[in-house]
This record gives structure tokens, C-alpha cells and sequence, in this order.
């Protein structure tokens, strides 16, 4: 088993949607296009990611999303040394069809007070159904390893609560150690790396917005 010695994870640039939520009522959340700070965001992120891949292949996974694939373009990634594939289990969390400013935001105060994993929007996703279908495709991606050819260097161009799920899964975390993180900020990278006994370690957490509420023996 060929396991990558690190796995990043990078959330999109800024899009139209985190600038203004009012154009979620006029385009679909997947076409959404990234904003010049957005496009920005991603130069800079991919100027840190061609220093850190150097001549090493990298074996990359792309959310179907317009903005995530903007960014990713905008790393300007050497095309001989990476392999791409788009992943639509990496796609943002689905908050149903067209999305009505006012309603959404009433529905993101019901999320708040009720929980962000187990609140599903209207015609959408929970937070653990994002989780399983991040289970899903952890276990295509541990598959993948069994490769000799696999490279070094495995790269997911995602979304930002999805990032936190990916996490969550591979490091076991409960749903209160989830509920307390906040999301990386557009463009930012987490890094799983692997050290000499085999396991993976997050290289910097996810800020924490409050203290966990434990139900059980796991907190």
C-alpha cells in the first residue's frame, strides 16, 4: 500500500455567494463563480501549493462546483505531474434548489439553534448526510492507496463544511468536537500528514467558535 505522505485539503476562493447571498435567489449554488478576491485567494494558495508539491505528482479531486474548478485552475498545478478527477461527493452541502434570501437565513437561525450536523435544510442536505457520502468516498480514496503507482500527494478542492466532515471522519471526532469548529476561510488549505508510525496528524486546527457540549463517555 502506496499511502500519500500528505493530504490537503483547500476550500474555493471566494465566490459570488459569500459576497453577496442575494444571487443564491437569481443563479444555482453550483454555478457560482469565484469573485476577483476570490480568484486572487486561489493564485496565492496555489503559489504556496506548487513551492510545497515541488516536482512531485499529485493525484487531485475536484467538487463538480464552477467555483471549486476556478480554483483549482488558478493554482496553475504543472498538468504533467498531477492527475485529475472530479469528485461530486465533494460538492458543498445542498441547501435545496433556489434559494430565497430572507428564508435561508431563517433557516441558517434554526441550523444554529438546533445543530449543524443534524439540521437538514427543506429539500436538502443535513450535515450527516454530507457525512456519509464523505464516508463513501474516504473509502474509494483508501482503496486508491493499494496502488504501488500511488503518488505522494493527495489534493481535495472542496468546500468548507465539507473539509471539517472529511476531518471529522478520518479522525474519529464527535459530533460536539465538530459542532465547535468554525470553517477555514475561503482559499485556506488543512494539511493531513504522515509521520513514521503510520498515522496521520492534522498540521493546524480548526479554529474553535465554543466549548464542546459532550453527551457521553467519548467527551
Amino acid at each position: 500500500m502506496a499511502r500519500p505522505r500528505r493530504i490537503v485539503l483547500v476550500r474555493h476562493g471566494e465566490s459570488e455567494g459569500n459576497a453577496d447571498d442575494s444571487v443564491y435567489e437569481r443563479k444555482p449554488d453550483h454555478a457560482l463563480s469565484l469573485t476577483d478576491r476570490g480568484r486572487r485567494q486561489a493564485e496565492e494558495t496555489g503559489s504556496r501549493l506548487r513551492t510545497l508539491f515541488g516536482h512531485e505528482h499529485v493525484s487531485v479531486y475536484v467538487s463538480p462546483y464552477r467555483r471549486t474548478h476556478q480554483t483549482l485552475h488558478a493554482f496553475r498545478l504543472d498538468s504533467r505531474l498531477v492527475r485529475v478527477r472530479e469528485e461530486p461527493r465533494l460538492r458543498e452541502q445542498d441547501w435545496g434548489n433556489w434559494q430565497e434570501r430572507d428564508a435561508v437565513r431563517l433557516q441558517k437561525a434554526y441550523r444554529d439553534a438546533y445543530g449543524h450536523f443534524f439540521y437538514r435544510f427543506p429539500q436538502g442536505e443535513s450535515g450527516a448526510d454530507v457525512y456519509d457520502r464523505v464516508g463513501a468516498f474516504l473509502e474509494s480514496l483508501h482503496r486508491s492507496f493499494e496502488s504501488p503507482e500511488h503518488p505522494p500527494n493527495v489534493l481535495l478542492v472542496t468546500h468548507g463544511l465539507t473539509m471539517r466532515l472529511f476531518c471529522m471522519r478520518w479522525f474519529h471526532w464527535t459530533v460536539p468536537e465538530f459542532e465547535s469548529l468554525s470553517n477555514p476561510g475561503n482559499g485556506e488549505t488543512r494539511m493531513l500528514l504522515l509521520g513514521e508510525d503510520g498515522r496521520y496528524t492534522l498540521d493546524r486546527p480548526f479554529e474553535r467558535w465554543c466549548t464542546p457540549e459532550w453527551y457521553g463517555i467519548t467527551g
